[in-house]
Parts: structure tokens; C-alpha cells; sequence
């Protein structure tokens, strides 16, 4: 998979796609379908598989300074279209001079001239240009006129409604990970290199990795049953375990994290990159009189965690 980032300076090898576009936060099963529909219009015209993405996400470009909401770093979403086949990702740098552009100025210098796509796919609910002011009406209109071919997606109903990353962002806020698992199509994963910690769940006979969550959106605070992927270094694999995702109340915490303790593991990840899926909350964050009250806790969440992911 081949990731461009300059719309203006593209490789002939990397023009003629057929692209999904949007921001694709989560790949859930609605943006799934829309890249699906690009892969079959590619493969009708002997086109590679694309998606055009945005970074940093609109949303986080306009309102820097509001509390985190993405379900997925910018790595862990190439990860997840690399996982799906897609041959080229279109990271846009999202700044200035593209949010200003119109909607016509958009398909002309950005779809046609930049990047020289031949299909385009995109949900009933797509926007774009300076403002929001382009429409799916629009965009099928400039592809009549420039060249190019559009597909719009309807939008995807789950169990619950509607499916898109707000609605995932409710479920993981509310404790409920395989609720939003239906809706992505896979576990909500939290990926990211293994940092240093303060090393007492070592002392607890519980030793952990520690992830940082800065930027993310923080699923409810408590101790998860989790599937650990390994992805570098040499125990990569994957395995079993239960994490704490919170602020750690017992020991006077203020930064979120996940300390993820792996079951049935011995060895060294620092620095090795880790992504954890959550399968099931199971409780929330406590905290104890002491040190033998939290580890009869732990140990009661291991078993639960374990008889949990056996069934899996």
C-alpha cells in the first residue's frame, strides 16, 4: 500500500484510481461499504483501489482545542485499509489553502488535475468544498463535466440505527465495546508504542504495558477483557489479557492510559507497538483500602477476562 500525501506532485503509478472518499474514523461497516463500491468500480475499468482521507481530521483542524474524539490514530487507520486491500491512501494534508477551496475548485485541482482519479465513491451524506457547500448533487454534476465517474453509498443501518462514528463513540463512552464492535466490524482497537510506566503492576505480581491515549476519544474509564496484538519485535503474535483504561484512582492518577496485563507472557515490549481490542467491560474503576483488596480484584478479573476470551 502506497500512502500520498501531495495532491499537487503525484507518480503516474499512483493517478487513475478508484477512490473512497471521507475521513474514515473507526473504518467502520458503513465507510467498509463505501470502499467496497470502489473496489468493484476499479476493478470494472482495470483501476487500483484508493481512499482520499484528510489529516488533521476536519473536525480537529477547526477546533483544535476541543476534548479528543478520534476513534483511530492516522496509523492504526492505515493499518485497518491496508487490512482491506486498498492499494492507495490519499492522506491529504488538510490546512488552509484545501479548506478553502470550493466545491468546483475541489474537483478540478484536487480530483482531476491532483490526483487524476477515474471513479469516485462517496456516502448520501458527503460535504465538501469551503464550508461544507458541495453536495452528492454537485459532485455527480462536476464528474459529468470533468471526466470522472460517481458512486454514492447509502448510508448503513445497524441493530441500533444509524451507523457512524458518533454512534460508536456513545457505545465505548457507555461500556458497551461489543455494541460498537457490530457497527465497526471488528473489536475497537487502541494502537500505539509501549511507553514506560511507574512498573508497580510488577510489584503486584501483575506486570503491564502501558499505552498512552492522548488524542483518541476515551472509551468509559474501568478493566476490560482484551485481545492484544503484537506488532513488532520479536513476540509478535497474538494474545490474551484484561487492561485498565483510566486515570488508576488506587494510586492518585491525573493521565489517562491502558495498562494491559497479557496473560501467559513473559518478555520485553518496550518500544514494540501493541494494539488492543476491547471485547468486554467489566468493571468500572475502584478504589481499594489496600494493596490485597485491589490484587483479589485483579485476580477475579483475570479469571472473568480469561473465560471471557475462551469463548471468543
Amino acid at each position: 500500500m502506497r500512502i500520498i500525501r501531495d495532491y499537487t506532485y503525484v507518480n503516474d503509478v499512483d493517478r487513475g484510481a478508484s477512490v473512497a472518499i471521507g475521513n474514515f474514523d473507526g473504518v467502520h461497516i458503513g465507510h467498509q461499504a463505501v470502499i467496497e463500491i470502489a473496489r468493484k468500480a476499479g476493478k470494472a475499468i482495470g483501476a487500483p483501489l484508493g481512499v482520499m482521507t484528510f489529516e488533521p481530521h476536519p473536525r480537529q483542524y477547526f477546533a483544535p482545542n476541543a476534548p479528543a474524539f478520534r476513534l483511530m490514530s492516522r496509523e492504526a487507520k492505515a493499518h485497518r485499509l491496508e487490512k482491506l486491500g486498498v492499494d492507495r491512501v490519499y492522506e491529504l494534508n488538510f490546512n488552509a489553502a484545501l479548506s478553502g477551496l470550493t466545491p468546483e475548485e475541489f474537483a478540478q485541482k484536487v480530483i482531476v488535475q491532483g490526483l487524476g482519479l477515474a471513479h469516485v465513491v462517496v456516502g448520501a451524506d458527503f460535504c465538501f468544498g469551503k464550508g461544507r457547500a458541495g453536495s452528492v448533487e454537485d459532485l455527480k454534476r462536476f464528474g459529468a463535466e470533468m471526466g470522472f465517474g460517481v458512486t454514492v453509498a447509502e448510508l448503513i443501518e445497524g441493530d441500533t440505527g444509524e451507523v457512524s462514528s458518533t454512534a460508536i463513540r456513545e457505545a465505548l463512552s457507555e461500556g458497551r465495546p461489543r455494541d460498537a464492535a457490530a457497527m465497526l466490524g471488528h473489536w475497537h482497537r487502541i494502537e500505539g508504542p509501549v511507553i514506560g510506566g511507574d512498573q508497580r503492576g510488577r510489584e503486584l505480581g501483575y506486570p503491564t504495558t502501558n499505552m498512552s491515549l492522548e488524542g483518541l476519544h476515551q472509551p468509559k474509564f474501568g478493566v476490560y477483557a482484551v485481545l492484544v496484538d503484537v506488532l513488532s519485535g520479536p513476540h509478535k503474535g497474538r494474545y490474551h489479557g484484561a487492561a485498565s483504561l483510566g486515570v488508576r484512582p488506587m494510586f492518585n492518577g491525573e493521565v489517562p492510559n491502558l495498562e494491559t496485563f497479557i496473560f501467559d507472557f513473559t518478555g520485553d515490549l518496550y518500544g514494540t507497538h501493541l494494539s488492543i481490542g476491547l471485547v468486554d467491560y467489566l468493571r468500572p474503576e475502584m478504589k481499594f483500602d489496600g494493596l490485597e483488596g485491589l490484587i483479589a480484584q485483579m485476580d477475579q478479573d483475570c479469571a472473568k477476562a480469561r473465560d471471557i476470551l475462551a469463548a471468543l
